[in-house]
């Protein structure tokens, strides 16, 4: 194991809604410096919370939050901590997203996937007052502020928007939308519509298909309710199981059919109980008068009309229309 390198103390603040990589983090950042401290929070919330309690020097945010995403954060915490360095971590390598994040008054963006290699140098750079963005994704950055590249229809959208629509591409139900978001359905229907237009897109199939196409659906949360303490990242949504090529319930798109169950036996219901006369026995109903003996028919015939169970008369034994 490496030494870890002098140099001065740091109270660092790390803000991720998942545990292990808040774990991971911590464990970069402690094990590079002897001077480094770390503090976590799962939450914006409970971030803000913890920044009115200790001064930091920097704080390492997470872009993508349930409830109060990053950039909420770094806006609600700008105002009240100008000289709080924010280094933006975040999966997007996209330009835009760190074009957001470096309007929104972050210091440095740094992507998750090199995080292990890059986090301790974006650390110590904005510490020291710098700004710290990878070589690849300035170049974009340039590019695309000097015209050179031309901006994709999204970047027209608002943050808010922005989280709607990467929940709808990654198969986030609206009320799931509303609850990870804290807003109502109704909102997050006028998001979406507002979305729609912006985009000059006709319906929801041709957004779905932007959005994957810019590669818009991959997020690095949860939907709601789900726990996200002991999470490392979401689980599959149906839509990301279907581009993979798993058809809805688990199956592979190449997959058979499925046989589908046969149908359990309908029950045959029982014919309702007839009438009967309380000179008859229980084997002397209707059907069983033809079986009857010349002496029991001749009894029958003799009970008064009225007394008979329906459908039966006194006739003529010696003829078979007693049914």
């Amino acid at each position: 194991m490496r030494a870890q390198d002098q140099g001065p103390s740091l109270s660092i603040l790390v803000v991720d809604d998942h545990a292990i990589v808040r774990e991971g983090l911590k464990r970069i950042l402690e094990g590079t410096a002897a001077g480094w401290s770390v503090v976590e929070a799962g939450t914006g919330f409970e971030a803000l919370e913890i920044l009115r309690r200790q001064a930091f020097d920097v704080a390492v945010i997470d872009l993508s939050m349930p409830g109060m995403s990053g950039l909420e954060l770094l806006r609600r915490a700008r105002p009240k901590l100008p000289r709080l360095r924010v280094l933006m971590l975040s999966m997007h390598a996209e330009e835009q997203y760190a074009m957001r994040a470096f309007k929104a008054g972050a210091n440095g963006y740094v992507t998750k996937d090199s995080a292990t290699r890059e986090l301790a140098a974006a650390v110590r750079k904005v510490a020291e007052g710098g700004v710290y963005v990878s070589g690849s994704l300035a170049e974009r950055v340039v590019l695309q502020l000097n015209g050179a590249h031309e901006p994709a229809r999204h970047t027209q959208l608002s943050d808010r928007e922005l989280e709607v629509l990467q929940r709808l591409v990654a198969g986030h139900r609206p009320t799931e939308i509303a609850k990870a978001l804290h807003l109502s359905v109704k909102t997050v229907s006028t998001h979406k519509s507002r979305i729609l237009d912006r985009l000059q897109l006709p319906n929801m199939a041709a957004l779905i298909r932007y959005g994957m196409e810019q590669g818009l659906g991959m997020i690095d949360v949860l939907p709601a309710g789900h726990d996200t303490g002991a999470t490392a990242g979401p689980a599959p949504t149906e839509v990301a199981r279907v581009m993979q090529g798993e058809a809805p319930g688990g199956r592979r798109a190449d997959d058979p059919p499925r046989a589908m169950p046969a149908a359990p036996p309908m029950p045959t219901p029982a014919p309702p109980p007839l009438p009967t006369h309380p000179a008859l026995s229980e084997a002397r109903r209707p059907r069983a008068l033809r079986r009857m003996s010349p002496s029991e028919l001749r009894g029958a015939d003799a009970l008064p009309p009225q007394s008979l169970p329906a459908g039966l008369s006194a006739r003529n034994p010696g003829t078979d229309g007693w049914l």
